[in-house]
């Protein structure tokens, strides 16, 4: 895991809105009903199957935004594999807080757990390679940053955040700006120096007009490993060059293997299954 963490501010923000979802307009009825005010408790967020750790700070979050006073002891780290049965983190304080807070906490741990443990499996898929994983904006609206974090703790890496903060020149923008090369140009045009520009094609005659245009990235859609091979060939390390477009855990390293820098994979946060976590009274 490298060194990045979210924004203080960003996670409060997103925790203060799961929680007031939760809680509604009456707060925690069943627990204000049969737990009296002042019991405390103790309780351990422990893996019910094996994988990697993704957003404890958000969990701890949760708790603390509800009671300031519970105490939250995590176990292990982002990034960090577990075992079945590993416990994450210990959490101590007011019942009520505890009881109320553990499905928000869980609900963005268990998420991020996911993403964490899917990104893991397809990284180690293509470790003997050159190549990264990566992620693409097919995010859950509103936690992107999240779960472009959780990619990070699995080992892979992010591609642009939004639409700001690169050009990606597509198939749709090519047709209809007029082709490769008037895409290119007006892009140059119009980027500041500080902005990357990667433009997708998907036959080697796009490749081609690209190669003379010239660009930062270039994005290798859809094209079976040969046809990789030769794009690669063709690049001849000029350019990053990104391969994209139904990648699976089956064909990532076929895929990886032919020379690219960078493997694109939507599933790992459109597809990811949440990670099993509960949460127990010790």
């Amino acid at each position: 895991m490298t060194g990045w963490t979210l924004p203080p501010a960003l996670v409060e923000d997103a925790v203060r809105a799961a929680l007031a979802e939760d809680f509604g307009r009456a707060g925690d009825i069943t627990t204000q009903a049969t737990i009296p005010q002042a019991a405390r408790a103790c309780a351990v967020i422990a893996a019910r199957e094996a994988g990697v750790v993704a957003g404890l700070d958000i969990a701890s979050r949760a708790f603390r935004l509800v009671d300031s006073s519970v105490a939250f002891e995590a176990m292990t780290q982002d990034g960090e594999r577990i075992a079945k049965g590993e416990v994450l983190a210990r959490i101590e304080g007011p019942a009520r807080a505890i009881l109320s807070t553990e499905r928000v906490a869980l609900n963005f741990l268990g998420r991020l757990c996911g993403i964490a443990s899917l990104t893991a499996r397809y990284a180690e898929r293509i470790a003997q390679t050159k190549a990264k994983v990566c992620d693409t904006r097919k995010t859950t609206p509103l936690l992107r940053a999240f779960e472009k974090y959780a990619v990070r703790c699995g080992g892979g890496a992010n591609h642009r955040f939004g639409l700001d903060d690169a050009v990606l020149i597509k198939d749709n923008h090519i047709a209809v700006a007029g082709g490769v090369a008037p895409a290119l140009r007006a892009a140059k045009a119009f980027a500041g120096h500080m902005v990357k520009i990667e433009i997708e094609v998907d036959t080697l005659d796009q490749l081609r007009e690209v190669l003379a245009e010239g660009a930062d990235i270039v994005l290798l859609d859809n094209m079976p490993p040969p046809l990789l091979r030769e794009a690669v060939a063709l690049i001849g390390g000029r350019m990053i060059a990104e391969a994209s477009g139904g990648v699976t855990l089956e064909t990532i390293a076929a895929i990886a293997e032919t020379g690219v820098d960078l493997v694109s994979v939507g599933a790992l946060t459109h597809s990811a299954r949440t990670l099993d976590l509960g949460l127990d009274i010790a």
